[in-house]
């Protein structure tokens, strides 16, 4: 059974004592003998060697150590075995509906042991004062969480007002867990964004590593955005992306998770006579749905191998690689002295699947059963009460109302490309006593944003066109890139409903119709997540996809379209609470065009 005790991250052990083990002059903690260990550093899976580890540290690889084995030495008999490096995220978001206990849970099961992730979602409607809190919850646990400062990269207004400043990145990149810069999207870094540029300054200026987010860019551009200093990304789709950025010296980090899942898209790269030291894998956010049913790290690193890739090159991009890019790899990444002691053994060299996992020393999980729990975070009042709007909504909130005696109006509408890409439609819509409607039988519904955090009920409502929704409204809290409320809907009493729903909630994902709630989740911690366990959000999200499918919607994730609407980095109009963004005009455009 599962030690349920608070965990907390042992103290380093002293170097003299790894010496000590090494030179036989000390027992190990833990020994794993007869393993064949896949050394990352060379490339090479050496044979039947014996890991000795004290603490929380390896302090022998090799065949020589049966004299550092003593009477308080626990052993592991890997015979026939394979012993890997413990499996890292170099790329994440695990503020998004899931606490992060319940990701390290799944870390732990699959050998997932270190994790590197982004935290926007905190940041835009909690600030400064929730990156601290979060950065709290993902201390001292049993696997080891790091995180980049979110740049915070906008077109809200009341976003970019309340977002990061150049002072509090400063001190956030004085933190240990803090590891760099988040993704910075290209366009404002190439157009010089003032702000962005101060931000990437004192990241480097801090020693710290700057992510990016170059997708589009090429050549010049891309070239340019190198320049300033930013050294990875993990956006590339395409052999031809992923190799251009290797020769400019950034680590390419390929997507496997539950948004964007491009590794078989890009796997012929395998072919290529490169050298992949800068090439990684991360998920880009591992979701409720993908942990559940694939797992987390073990699954892309599998993944990577069925496609065709060396397991040792497989192993060496969520590993090493990842490890190398941040500068991590003095203390993780691999299996050698002085190394934390994370590690794995697996049945064979192409299967990833853990039988021990080892984290920091400590055998946190054998055979997907955890040994150890996450720590538990009490997360404060405050973050359990952050839909601040002003009153209760009606149908009146999401009217929009033209002047005169016009019959028909001419509105820009949001056009659902894919679920996630929309492009500007410029489209005749009838105007009932001076209010303009939606049309059900074009697809055409309406949309709105409502601020939750800096100027509660500020709002803009507009169209969009493509989600098929024939009645009802889906409304949510988790909106990428603002601190804003989203809502979809045919009717405004649903909307309103809908929103007034998530209000009582404290945050989350309603779906109605007919004055009716059909579904929801709540998630009550910043509006974001919750403390259920990912099965229960499973299910609960699989309800509000079947609610929303019975209403219409053929959006195959509605909980991600409703958040994508505003999103900065995914083309082309957006939407916030000051109204619609043409991103490729760089301005906000009126609804009404005539």
């Amino acid at each position: 059974m599962p030690d349920k005790s608070s965990h907390s991250a042992a103290k380093d052990v002293p170097a003299q004592h790894l010496m000590k083990v090494a030179l036989g002059e000390m027992e190990a903690d833990l020994a794993i003998i007869n393993g064949d260990v896949v050394n990352v550093y060379t490339g090479e899976v050496l044979s039947c060697d014996t890991v000795l580890i004290k603490g929380n540290k390896v302090a022998y690889v090799g065949q020589n150590a049966q004299i550092s084995i003593g009477s308080a030495t626990r052993v592991i008999d890997a015979a026939g075995k394979v012993v890997i490096p413990g499996l890292i995220d170099g790329h994440t978001h695990i503020d998004w509906f899931m606490a992060p206990g319940e990701v390290i849970k799944y870390g732990m099961k699959g050998g997932t042991t270190t994790i590197i992730s982004e935290i926007p979602g905190i940041a835009f409607p909690l600030g400064y004062r929730g990156v601290i809190e979060f950065i709290r919850a993902v201390k001292n646990q049993p696997i080891k969480i790091f995180v980049t400062v979110p740049p915070m990269v906008t077109k809200s207004p009341v976003s970019q007002e309340h977002a990061i400043t150049v002072d509090e990145t400063r001190r956030l990149l004085k933190m240990k867990e803090v590891i760099g810069l988040g993704e910075s999207y290209w366009t404002p870094v190439v157009k010089g964004d003032p702000r962005i540029l101060s931000l990437m300054a004192e990241s480097k200026k801090a020693g710290k590593k700057i992510d990016g987010h170059s997708a589009g860019a090429r050549d010049n551009k891309l070239q340019a955005y190198a320049a300033l200093g930013v050294t990875s990304c993990h956006e590339p789709t395409t052999v031809d992306e992923i190799l251009e950025r290797l020769r400019l010296g950034m680590y390419v980090l390929v997507r496997e998770g539950e948004i964007r899942r491009e590794l078989e898209g890009v796997a012929r790269i395998k072919d290529e006579k490169i050298d992949f030291r800068l090439m990684g894998l991360a998920t880009d956010g591992p979701g409720p749905w993908q942990l559940l049913r694939d797992g987390y790290m073990e699954f892309v690193v599998q993944k990577a191998i069925n496609l065709g890739f060396d397991p040792v090159l497989a192993i060496q991009m969520a590993s090493l690689n990842v490890a190398q890019r941040f500068g991590l790899d003095d203390f993780t990444g691999g299996i050698a002295p002085g190394r934390y002691a994370d590690m794995l053994i697996i049945p064979d060299l192409n299967t990833i699947q853990a039988e021990y996992v080892i984290s920091n020393g400590q055998i946190v999980s054998r055979n997907g059963q955890l040994t150890v729990e996450p720590r538990k975070h009490i997360f404060p009042e405050w973050m359990l009460h952050t839909v601040h709007l002003p009153r209760d909504y009606t149908a009146d909130d999401f009217s929009i109302k033209v002047d005169g005696a016009r019959n028909r109006v001419r509105v820009r509408v949001m056009d659902m490309v894919t679920d996630l890409v929309s492009r500007e439609a410029i489209l005749e819509l009838v105007v009932s006593d001076g209010e303009v409607m939606p049309d059900v039988e074009r697809d055409i519904v309406k949309v709105a944003a409502i601020d939750r955090s800096y100027e509660p009920g500020r709002s803009f409502v507009g169209f969009v066109r493509g989600l098929g929704l024939k009645r009802g409204a889906i409304a949510a809290t988790t909106m990428w890139d603002t601190s804003d409320i989203g809502v979809i809907g045919v009717e405004g009493a649903d909307m309103a409903l809908a929103v007034n729903r998530i209000k009582e909630l404290a945050g989350g994902i309603v779906v109605c119709a007919d004055g009716k709630v059909l579904a929801e989740i709540a998630l009550p911690i910043g509006a974001l997540f919750c403390l259920d366990p990912v099965e229960t959000i499973v299910e609960k999200l699989d309800g509000i996809q079947q609610a929303a499918a019975d209403l219409g919607c053929v959006s195959p994730d509605i909980r991600l379209t409703a958040s994508v609407l505003s999103a900065t980095a995914i083309p082309f109009l957006r939407i916030c609470e000051a109204g619609l963004f043409d991103l490729k005009s760089n301005r906000f455009v009126d609804l009404i065009v005539d």
